[in-house]
This record gives structure tokens, sequence and C-alpha cells, in this order.
């Protein structure tokens, strides 16, 4: 097949399958609200729900999102800072105090939720008294609620260092802080991020420290309880639901490391000129041996092999196929004579070959190959050369990593893909025995009849409901499926970040390019070849520019849907701002 004409059927291959992604989306919607539909109306269960009292514990921070919350919490208005980025993008994501709407547990039991998908979130409330931990055990607990699941986002918090510049209305990713954790997920990556900011006693400036293996995250809509503890003896405890997932010492589990080596490669040490690192060599007193053929064939001819008796040479190997019929839409004069398509000859089956029979090929008992010279130890060898070290002038030692920086605000700051991630029973402060107790009157209630809910409501899974998230499909077990989602996927969080779309989705992002660099080359191959196309590549072509423009229509729509979700410039940003709605500040006007 001419080259055109397979690139004629490639890109005519790849815009039809991007044309029955949008057209797939009608059908999937309905598909989603039937479900939803069946899912409602079989979660009615007689389940003996407690009504929500606040609990007496004291610490230095604590919130249950009664119905004063709004005095504490304040949601950021600021832009986020991405230095990859051409542009900052502004948290348009609102936040509401709410009861949970999936799995309610108990009457009256609120907490702070996300309610927007694919959207920039942030909120943070100050501390009444900084939060100093040096020489005491710093807890901190919170539950995390997965409503409608999660495919790709975070749902952590920042403990904010204490200084001047703390402003909640200017909280924002940019915002220093001292302590990262909770769960994310996006994909493969499944994690409880444990982050410590420590600062170097020498330059002064802050570097985060990473948890080494840190433990994945629970995704399930039943209520998560994430733990951390840091005790003065420099070790650390990560717990979810009760239960201890990892554990190790603030010395040794983080990457970079806390203390710096002690002593350092010498920069101005250099190898030897002389200095031998070959250990082997070819062996200089090594000749190829006078019988050794290099011309001799990897195979031959088997000589003693015989045609079986049952081979029938005179039946073709391929044969018409008899029960294929022109299509009516054939035209001979422009798709020229119709030529059925060939299929294996039945009676080949039943034998062992058709057509001329050849004897086999057989490996050559004389075939040696191409000579090379073998190797031997390097008599003169001496090791791999490495610089000698010297003492690290930045070297210091930091026995108390966990005499954190005070911290003056809590703050969440995130970006999901899903809306109604519930937070809720917040704890900050010292006492393990009240965490404890809190998890008592809290979780140990909620959980049981969530999980009670949960299992007498779950329909029964079959083959059709074992749908994967997007972000888990994998392209060879069905490549329309995988491509299908990606891209809808892709679209759907251009419409508001078109930079996080090519980070969480770059198979579909190069697959665009591919296509625009395919469909130019289709173009420049018209124009510069010269010859007259046969019928079929005629047709080929007819059908290519009706595929393209129509992918062409449905990229430019993509296209104008993500410019004007996220470059209308400041007026457009400050009109959204403005009709967001928080209870922290009423409906907007």
């Amino acid at each position: 097949m001419r080259f055109n004409e397979v690139l004629a059927s490639a890109l005519y291959t790849s815009a039809a399958l991007l044309g029955s992604v949008r057209a797939a989306d009608d059908i999937d919607d309905g598909a989603e609200a039937s479900s939803t539909s069946l899912s409602e109306s079989s979660t009615s269960v007689p389940v003996e729900k407690p009504t929500f009292t606040p609990s007496n514990i004291k610490a230095p921070f604590f919130e249950q999102f009664t119905d004063d919350w709004d005095s504490r919490w304040q949601p950021s208005h600021a832009k986020k800072q991405d230095s990859k980025a051409d542009e900052d993008w502004a948290y348009v994501g609102t936040w509401a105090v709410e009861e949970p709407h999936v799995l309610k547990a108990i009457h009256g039991d609120k907490g702070l939720v996300v309610k927007n998908p694919a959207a920039h979130h942030a909120i943070s409330a100050k501390f009444d008294k900084k939060v100093d931990n040096k020489g005491k055990t710093l807890v901190v607990q919170y539950e995390v609620k997965l409503q409608n699941g999660l495919e790709c986002g975070g749902a952590y918090m920042k403990l904010l260092r204490d200084n001047k510049e703390l402003h909640a209305d200017e909280f924002s990713n940019a915002s220093p802080y001292v302590i990262m954790f909770g769960p994310d997920k996006c994909g493969a990556t499944n994690k409880v991020h444990f982050i410590f900011q420590h600062k170097n006693p020498k330059t002064g400036e802050y570097e985060e420290k990473h948890l080494k293996s840190p433990p994945m995250a629970h995704i399930v809509k039943t209520t998560s309880l994430y733990t951390l503890i840091v005790k003065p003896d420099q070790t650390y405890e990560i717990r979810i639901d009760g239960e201890k997932m990892k554990d190790g010492s603030l010395l040794e589990d983080f990457t970079p490391s806390v203390n710096p080596e002690k002593e350092v490669d010498d920069p101005n040490d250099k190898k030897p000129e002389d200095w031998v690192d070959e250990a082997r060599i070819p062996d200089p007193d090594a000749t190829k041996p006078e019988d050794w053929n290099e011309d001799a064939p990897y195979e031959i001819v088997d000589e003693e092999a015989t045609k079986p008796d049952d081979w029938l040479e005179d039946e073709p190997s391929m044969i018409p196929d008899p029960e294929a019929e022109k299509p009516e839409d054939w035209d001979d004069e422009e798709d020229g004579d119709w030529i059925a398509p060939s299929v294996p000859n039945p009676k080949c089956e039943e034998a062992s070959g058709c057509g001329k029979w050849e004897p086999p090929m057989k490996k050559n008992p004389e075939y040696k190959g191409k000579w090379s010279t073998p190797y031997i130890d390097n008599p003169a060898y001496k090791g791999v050369w490495k610089p000698k070290k010297i003492a690290n002038p930045d070297y210091f030692e930091e026995k108390t990593p966990a005499n954190f920086e005070p911290m003056g605000a809590i703050g969440f700051e995130i970006w999901t893909m899903q809306s109604d991630i519930l937070f809720d029973n917040i704890y900050i402060g010292h006492s393990l025995e009240d965490a404890e107790k809190l998890k008592t009157e809290t979780y140990d209630v909620k959980h049981p009849i969530e999980t009670a809910e949960d299992e007498a409501t779950r329909p029964k899974p079959s083959d059709e409901d074992m749908a994967k998230s997007p972000m888990d499909l994998n392209f060879m077990d069905d490549p329309v499926l995988f491509v299908r989602e990606k891209v809808q996927l892709f679209l759907e969080i251009a419409k508001k970040d078109p930079v996080e779309a090519i980070r969480f989705v770059p198979e579909v992002a190069g697959g665009i390019g591919v296509l625009a660099v395919t469909l130019l080359a289709v173009i420049l191959g018209g124009v510069l070849g010269g010859s007259k196309a046969s019928p079929d590549v005629k047709k080929a072509t007819d059908k290519v520019k009706k595929a393209a423009a129509e992918a062409k229509d449905q990229a430019m729509d993509a296209k104008n849907q993500a410019v004007d979700a996220a470059a209308s410039g400041a007026d457009k940003v400050q009109a959204e701002v403005n009709k967001r709605t928080t209870r922290s500040s009423g409906p907007a006007e």
C-alpha cells in the first residue's frame, strides 16, 4: 500500500475515534443519571442513628464545625502561584458546612465540604494561640469522608508557620507551612503525605522533608480517620482508622535527610591520567582459529526432510471468501473492480499444508558466527576511581527536628476532580489520650453505622458495574474505552484548568499533537506528491477530509471552552469570585 494510503487510513481511524468519544458522552450521561436514580431508590434502610452532641474536649485547636464555624474559617481569594505555568489560578472553589449526603450516620453532624470538582480550593483558620510543641508530643487528627470517591485530588491539611505575614485572606500554596499531612491520590499515586519543613541552621533556608514509603490512603465513601503523632524522642507514628500504618524516626525516614553527610567528595580531586579503570581487556595473544568459518549460514536446508503424504500441493493456502458480497454502494467506475477478500483455505486445516512444498530449514551445525577477540582480566586494573572525601563545609547536626517551629493556623489548599470531600473533627494538640477519646465519641460511633448502611445498600456487582477509573484503565484491555475515557477526562479538566489537564492526562495532549502532525503530513503529501491518486486513495481521502473536519470542530469546541474558563482575565475571575457563596461570607449580591 502506498504511503499516503496508510497515512489516510490512520488519520481516518484517529478522527473517527475522537468523534466517537464526544458522541458517547450523551449516552454516558443518561446511563449515569439512571444509575444514580436506581442507587438512590435503594438506600433506605432502618438504622438507628444518634444525634450530634458537641464534645467537651479542650485543645489548642479543636473543630467540629458547629454553627459559629464561620467566625474562625476564612476562604481564600488569593491566586495560586505556579512557577511552571504562564499564569496563576484563582481559588474559586466554594466551601460549605453541611451534613453528609452519602452514608449519613449522626443527625446534625456537619463538616467542612469541598463543593466544586476540577477547581482550586483554599480555606484557613487561625489559632487563638500559637501551637509550640517543643518538648511535647504533637497530635494531629481529622476525619475525611470521600462522598464521591477520589480519582484525582488531595484531601490533606497544612499547619501554617506562625509569623507576621500570616493572614488568612492571603492563604495560598505559597504560604509557609510547618507540616503537611493527609491523603492524596491521582492515578497510580496513592499516599498519605507527611512532609515537614526544616530550617537549615547555617543558611536559614527552609527545606521540605518527605516521608519515604508513605502508607496508602483509604479511598472509600465511609469516614476515614487520619492521625499523626510526633514525639519528643524524634519518632513519629501514622494511624488510619486507629490502626498503626507507619512509624519510625524523623532522623532516618525522610528525604532529603535532616542532617547532611559529614564528608563529601573533594570537588578539586581529579582522576590521575594513568589511572586504569578497565577491569577486562581483549586478549592480546588470542588469534582466530584456522577452521573458523565466518561465512557459514545460521540455517541450512534440511536435506533429510520429506514431503508429508497428505500435503495438498494443488490447493492454494488462501481462497476468495465464498460468503463475501459486493457492497451495495460499490461503484466499479470510482472504486475499481470489486474483489472478494481472501480467507484461509479450509481444506488446508485438515492437511499438513497446501501449495508448493519446500523442505524446511534447520540450524547449521557448522555455524559459528563472526569471530571476536575473547576478554581477559586486566593486569593493570586499579579499580573504580573515586574522589577522596573531605569534611562537609555545610555539615550540621540537628538532634531535635521534632521541635517544629510554632504553628499559627490550619489550612486546606487542594485541587481535586471530585467534589463533596468532607472534613470533620479536627484535633491539633498534645494529648494522645484526648485524641483517642475524640475517636471514641465520633469515629467509633459513625463508622459502624456507615459500614452497615453501605453493605446493606450496595448493589451486587456485575461485569457492567466493574467500571474502572479513567486513571486506572489499561490500553490493552479495551483500546476504544481507554481512548474515549482519557479524552473525556482531559476535556473535563481542561475546561477548568488546561495546565492541570496536560499534567494529569499527558497521553491525550501528546495524541492531539500527533494528530496535528499527521494531518499536516497528509496535506503536504497531497500538495507535493504530484501524481494522480487512484480511486481507492481518492475515496479514503474524502473520508479523511470529512472526519478531519469533524475532529477540527470538536477540537475548536474544547479549545473555546478551555479558553473561556481559563483565560478570561482578571475581570471575569473577580466576577466569578463574587458569585461564589460560603456560609462565612453569605450569598453574593
